[in-house]
């Protein structure tokens, strides 16, 4: 027998003898990497994951998007018009520019919101009672009513939202953000996305891509459910040793593969994907065990409710994600467009509201208490807002051109409002933040410039907010 042959066995003998399985040598193997990441500055030959500095010093380290999609009305959520109550059912003043709409009623009448509303916190923050939870929390918020977009529709709006344009093509800001500044923690996905629901979120898979620049900064979807990583689990018939030998020739086969291919980011991104879900198999099942947290916390977060247990639990992945260095975590809710409520906006949005208000408060809350609110930025939103004008009698056609989305956290100043629309929640006219301004804000916070964060593509500098975009300062200054 060669030594080789006695070396390997020995081993094999030891890793039973120890029980320490499969996951004690990915322990090893992780606390290796960091003691070699600690002897080497320059971490980018070894991943191009790994943490980078940023541009400036930065208020949040990372990103919560609650993503509600198909455009909440911000006239019957945070944005109260009582213009709007004494010219329900009439059409549209002729001091109104006629606005483009989705569906075309713009001669429609205007819909009252029966919403009742209610100044919440300190500063008096203006919240209808479809969000009695979120109410609780407006000293840490910081809302903009005076967001606009140019996506129209939900394919447009959604993409805007994600990518800065609403044509196909760009970045996502995820992705973006986990170019710029890579991940605290290799062992786990740098940017996650979890929706609420099995259905399919407008665009798919390209709000989260990353289109030009390397597949590796893409968003890794994480399932709804008993089971949010698939696949994580090696076969109890598969030994240790058997899977790393697999995943080394793998590596080769795949590294020869792509250094004739290397116009083809994706060859790396599978390559990083394998090494990756390697490094899970330590690392990810306990950050996905919300058995580890006390029944006080789940029920705050609504996971006791039927109503609210799914994004509940969505909310509390999200916590457990970022505590652990996770970059980036974007949540859907009403995956589907559910959000969109071009009839029936009264039950609609009351369902929706229902499904989310307590578990956004828990977020926040939850985050706070445990000191993460201050390093965490939580931003709430759609693709765009709700037309005071009525659709079919009891709905509300897409408002691109004045809605509000609200941002928490990360060094953002809470207890006040920016911005505003006109007396009807039409158009914005008061410090008006264009998608461009709420990306440029978002990186800003993370300590990243807009322009100078850049990607060379096809021998031209690519910027994620196209050269465009401020930093809406009020937000940490009041």
């Amino acid at each position: 027998m060669s030594n080789q042959t006695q070396q390997h066995i020995n081993r094999r003998q030891l890793l039973f003898q120890a029980g320490a399985g499969f996951g004690g040598i990915a322990l090893n193997a992780l606390m290796a990497q960091q003691a070699q990441s600690a002897a080497i500055p320059d971490r980018k030959s070894l991943s191009p994951l790994a943490s980078k500095q940023t541009h400036f010093p930065a208020t949040a380290k990372s990103v919560i998007f609650l993503f509600m999609e198909g455009g909440p009305s911000h006239i019957d959520l945070f944005d109260p018009k009582p213009e709007l109550q004494k010219l329900a059912g009439k059409p549209l003043p002729e001091s109104f520019k006629k606005p483009i709409t989705a569906m075309g009623e713009v001669n429609s009448p205007l819909l009252a919101s029966k919403r009742k509303w209610k100044q919440h916190g300190e500063a008096g923050t203006w919240v209808s009672d479809w969000l009695p939870h979120t109410a609780t929390c407006v000293d840490d918020i910081a809302v903009l009513r005076g967001c606009w977009t140019n996506g129209i529709n939900h394919a447009g709006g959604v993409c805007q939202m994600n990518t800065c344009i609403p044509l196909a093509g760009r970045p996502s800001l995820g992705s973006w953000v986990t170019y710029g500044l890579g991940t605290e923690n290799e062992s786990l996905p740098a940017f996650v996305v979890i929706q609420d629901n099995n259905g399919t979120v407008v665009n798919g898979p390209r709000n989260w891509g990353t289109a030009f620049i390397p597949a590796v900064y893409q968003g890794t979807r994480l399932n709804t459910g008993k089971t949010p990583i698939s696949n994580l689990y090696r076969p109890e018939d598969i030994f240790p040793t058997q899977e790393a030998g697999k995943l080394d020739l793998l590596a080769k086969l795949n590294q020869r593969h792509a250094a004739s291919r290397k116009q083809q980011s994706e060859l790396d991104a599978r390559i990083e994907s394998y090494e990756l879900a390697f490094r899970m198999q330590a690392a990810a099942p306990e950050a996905v065990d919300l058995s580890q947290e006390t029944k006080e916390t789940q029920e705050l977060y609504g996971m006791d409710q039927k109503e609210t247990k799914v994004y509940g639990t969505n909310c509390l992945l999200a916590r457990r994600m970022v505590e652990r260095g996770v970059r980036f975590v974007q949540l859907y809710n009403g995956a589907g467009s559910k959000w969109d409520s071009h009839s029936s906006i009264e039950k609609r949005h009351a369902s929706l509201c229902k499904g989310m208000d307590k578990c956004v408060a828990g977020l926040l809350k939850d985050l706070k208490q445990r000191g993460l609110l201050d390093s965490t930025l939580v931003v709430w939103g759609g693709e765009f807002g709700r037309t005071p004008m009525s659709e079919k009698g009891d709905g509300r056609d897409h408002n691109p051109t004045g809605f509000t989305m609200w941002m928490a956290g990360g060094g953002v100043k809470g207890g006040q409002t920016i911005g505003g629309t006109d007396e009807l929640g039409l158009y914005a006219v008061e410090d008006r933040m264009h998608v461009r301004d709420i990306h440029t804000s978002i990186y800003h916070l993370l300590g990243l410039n807009n322009l100078k964060l850049e990607y060379r593509h096809k021998g031209s500098p690519e910027r994620p907010t196209l050269n465009e975009g401020e930093f809406m300062k009020k937000l940490v200054t009041g």
